[in-house]
């Protein structure tokens, strides 16, 4: 299979996922696709809504949307989710979904302000940044550690592993969220996450 991304953003949540349960994948880098251009067109041909990540099945059929692609791969291994039907795996489903639904809308607007409030981008910035901060300071709240669930890593570590090099950054969470960030931590220094977490500049320490 193939992955459709751009190191450090999305795909790599998707990457690490895919290194955690051992599933060999190609990457293509489509840095820039966001603009008119040479990357655009390769992600466009095998997704006309040229978002990333995109991954491509053996099959050809495509997955979007990180949530649902950490769905269809806990659906083949058990290791990305806790066993249905447990109250760990309630917690999982509304996790994952929550983030999806809440955390990632706040860089859909604050990352092109100019796209959703052109006469006041930088007060839509100001606003998004200051919700994901109550956003992460709930979601910290959650983690029952060492991993986000408790004993056993799963997706929700991939995303974390990836998500605290985003905004507000790393220092932030090293100070606002402590649990989230040494989960996140201890996701990175899984073996099977180094090739991933080197090809994204996603540091260890």
């Amino acid at each position: 299979m193939k992955v459709y991304g751009v190191p450090q953003w999305g795909s790599a949540i998707v990457e690490a996922m895919l290194a955690l349960v051992g599933q060999p994948y190609a990457f293509v880098d489509v840095e820039g696709f966001d603009r008119p251009g040479e990357a655009r067109d390769r992600l466009a041909a095998v997704n006309p809504l040229r978002q990333v990540p995109t991954l491509v099945l053996d099959d050809g059929e495509v997955l979007t949307e990180t949530a649902a692609i950490a769905l269809w791969l806990a659906d083949r291994h058990a290791a990305l989710a806790p066993p249905a039907g447990t109250t760990d795996h309630r917690r999982f489903l509304r996790l994952l979904i929550w983030i999806v639904a809440n955390v990632y809308p706040t860089f859909t607007y604050g990352d092109y302000p100019e796209r959703w409030a052109p006469s006041a981008p930088d007060e839509l910035v100001d606003a998004t940044n200051a919700h994901r901060q109550r956003l992460y300071r709930w979601l910290e709240e959650q983690v029952v550690g060492p991993y986000v669930l408790g004993e056993q890593p799963s997706a929700l570590d991939c995303y974390a592993a990836v998500m605290i090099d985003w905004r507000p950054g790393r220092a932030w969470f090293a100070e606002n969220t402590p649990r989230l960030c040494a989960a996140a931590g201890l996701m990175r220094r899984d073996p099977r996450l180094v090739a991933v977490m080197a090809h994204n500049r996603l540091t260890v320490d």
